[in-house]
């Protein structure tokens, strides 16, 4: 019985440490640990954005998956990764992310309040529309094109990611 106790100790010690540590890293940290992001996580370096991402913030930052960078047509991320097209790359990124620490039920209540709908402003300067289609948020960008929010709320030491299915893109 005692030991049975010392391991259900142990577990829940070395749960909280795992959460407390994954809090302790930033965003560009959480986006480096995960396998599904490594495509964005070598934009963000491409776009020299690593040192942005890694400031105070708070940041919210909608991440796309490897696979949403694959929709892309054919070419296009190599391309982006080239330095003449840093510029471009970094204006793409910025527009996944919104100042400030919206987790997910702050997006969901800001489109409560505003009827089925929020526009979200970019750091890029663009503007993102959230709505809730199906029981998920989905983003559309300023061209029409969507993304919808397949995971939410991980949490990092400067902000928040929520994992998106597409890419988005600025007018």
């Amino acid at each position: 019985m005692k030991s049975i106790k010392k391991i259900a100790l142990f577990v829940t010690a070395s749960l909280f440490a795992m959460n407390v540590m994954a809090q302790t890293k930033d965003i560009v940290g959480v986006a480096a640990g995960s396998k599904n992001h490594t495509t964005l996580v070598a934009a963000v370096k491409a776009a020299d954005l690593v040192t942005t991402l890694q400031g105070k913030g708070p940041f919210t930052v909608f991440a796309p998956t490897n696979a949403a960078f694959d929709k892309l047509p054919a070419g296009t991320v190599a391309t982006l990764l080239k330095p003449e097209n840093k510029a471009k790359l970094a204006g793409i990124l910025t527009y996944h992310v919104v100042a400030g620490n919206l987790d997910a039920k702050a997006v969901l209540a800001a489109i409560k309040k505003g009827n089925g709908s929020v526009t979200l402003t970019t750091v890029a300067g663009g503007t993102l529309t959230a709505t809730v289609v199906n029981g998920k948020v989905v983003l559309t960008d300023a061209n029409g094109g969507k993304a919808t929010v397949t995971a939410t709320d991980l949490k990092a030491s400067n902000g928040v990611i929520h994992v998106i299915d597409s890419v988005l893109l600025p007018k």
